[in-house]
């Protein structure tokens, strides 16, 4: 007898409908077909152990799997549902009629028992597209995936509920998600906030700068200065995610397995802090099954990279595209893979292997040259494409002894929404762009203008700081973001020279240059 069931393939961010078709006739042996991989030619001996354990019989004729269209890849243990309840409906142990109207995921384990899958959110929006009735998977799974309006979703704890449910003997419980309502619930539920910063007004005011411009921003300080516990807070002061934003930050955890069994929706813009030992692959995505990095995983947020001269030049390097580009294309011989990496980078490192140089009270002890040399591990190219270079200098006592609360992360949110909400309002033709960082240098050149003083003060500050082309863009747009926290629809002169002040690192004087 010859059975059909449905499964789904996640490739980036999109999901591709599998047929699994089985076929049970005279003979022996199993044999599954359509590029599968190693762990769905292993599905054999957790299905047959599974169904063995919930009281079914794995048929002893020949069993024959096709998993349809064969040229794709088959990856993962997330087809042994799929298969498994294509053989019951092909034994006659399980009814057939309703199959095709479900599509059906989840690893058994060998007591017939299911374990949760990735990329469960992307599989269901496909599957509301094609149009079927429902999608039954794993318990742990059926939140992310109950998101999806008109699509029913099951998520069931054993095989046993599935027979039982396609034979008429019991019903499953519908998991029901009210979008909006789980959306608006959690939306700005941050655990830090920049109250509890004491001092440190002007490194605030950059952060404030980079959140409403979403430009990228490095903290250059010694130890203890501060700059992690800064950066931990950024995503406080950033506008809150639309849902449209929510969604597709939460199609990438759901894809990567972030997603925990309690949560539906990401709500909170991502904060992703690797370590410096991470490598490329792991950082920009990739592997035999690509899969999404850090920066990927960091979409809509905020990327951190703390003691940025510790992680490997290759490492650092990869991301140059991905910053411009705000995506990055994975590529393998027989198929091309994008992700979504739209992030905001917020870097932290010491002024010296020692940590304290240009420190007010403590010396610097490193050999002369080595300030230099250290600086240098980070490359030219990657800090043009830093809007923001900030010194962060010790806290002093009287400010950490203070009871003086500092202003909220709400308080600042506010002026950034409305900063960016007149940004929106500028490039209100062009969906794609929604903060100054974006721009293009033709959009700079349009939307930044500036007189003729402030054209002389930027020509002085280029030619004795020898700024690189991309650098005079950047000053610009965070101008223009100054001017926008401002409320000025013009870019005045104090705005330009403040925007100027954040070129710390390529100041002439700074680490011997």
């Amino acid at each position: 007898m010859l059975v059909k069931t449905f499964g789904s393939a996640v490739y980036g961010i999109q999901a591709t409908t599998i047929t699994v078709e089985v076929n049970i006739a005279a003979g022996t042996k199993y044999f599954i077909v359509g590029l599968p991989d190693i762990a769905v030619k292993e599905s054999y001996f957790r299905i047959e152990s599974a169904l063995k354990n919930c009281g079914y019989k794995m048929p002893r004729q020949q069993v024959i799997v096709n998993m349809a269209p064969a040229d794709i890849r088959k990856e993962g243990s997330a087809y042994d549902l799929t298969i498994a309840t294509g053989i019951l409906a092909a034994s006659g142990q399980m009814q057939a009629e309703e199959l095709d109207r479900y599509l059906i995921m989840g690893e058994l384990s060998l007591d017939g028992g299911l374990q949760p899958i990735k990329g469960a959110l992307p599989i269901a929006i496909q599957a509301r597209k094609e149009g079927y009735k429902g999608f039954i998977l794993p318990k742990q799974n059926a939140r992310e995936a109950a998101i999806v309006n008109d699509l029913e979703v099951y998520g069931v704890e054993s095989i046993r509920e599935v027979a039982s449910f396609f034979n008429g003997d019991a019903d499953l419980e519908r998991t029901v998600v009210n979008t909006r309502e789980e959306f608006y619930d959690s939306l700005c539920n941050y655990a830090s906030d920049f109250s509890e910063v004491k001092g440190q007004e002007n490194i605030k005011r950059a952060l404030e700068i980079a959140a409403a411009g979403g430009h990228n921003v490095i903290l250059i300080g010694p130890p203890g200065a501060g700059k992690t516990m800064l950066a931990k807070r950024m995503p406080s002061i950033m506008p809150p995610l639309s849902l449209q934003e929510s969604l597709e930050t939460t199609k990438i955890h759901s894809v990567a397995g972030k997603l925990a069994a309690a949560d539906a929706l990401v709500t909170t813009r991502p904060f992703r802090s690797p370590h410096h030992t991470i490598s490329d692959v792991a950082l920009v995505g990739g592997g035999g099954n690509p899969q999404p990095g850090e920066i990927s995983l960091a979409h809509n947020g905020v990327l951190f990279l703390d003691e940025l001269p510790e992680f490997k030049r290759s490492v650092l390097e990869v991301m140059r595209q991905p910053l411009e580009e705000r995506r990055i294309t994975i590529s393998r011989a027989k198929f091309t893979v994008d992700y979504p990496s739209s992030f905001m980078l917020v870097a932290s490192m010491n002024p010296c292997p020692c940590g304290y140089y240009n420190h007010p009270e403590k010396d610097c002890v490193c050999p002369p040259g080595t300030v230099q040399k250290y600086l240098s591990k980070v490359s030219g190219p990657l800090l043009d494409r830093i809007d923001l270079h900030v010194e962060v200098t010790p806290v002093n006592f009287s400010e950490l002894a203070s009871d003086r609360v500092a202003e909220s992360s709400e308080s600042i949110r506010e002026r950034v929404i409305k900063a960016r909400e007149i940004q929106i309002e500028r490039f209100g033709n062009k969906p794609d762009l929604h903060a100054n960082a974006q721009m293009t240098s033709q959009m700079v050149r349009e939307l930044c203008k500036i007189t003729e003083a402030g054209q002389n003060l930027l020509k002085k500050a280029m030619e004795k700081l020898g700024l690189s082309a991309r650098a005079y863009d950047r000053i610009l747009k965070v101008a223009r973001t100054i001017a926008d926290l401002a409320g000025s629809e013009d870019i005045k002169l104090e705005h330009l020279a403040e925007a100027i002040h954040f070129r710390s690192l390529d100041r002439e004087g700074w680490a011997g240059n």
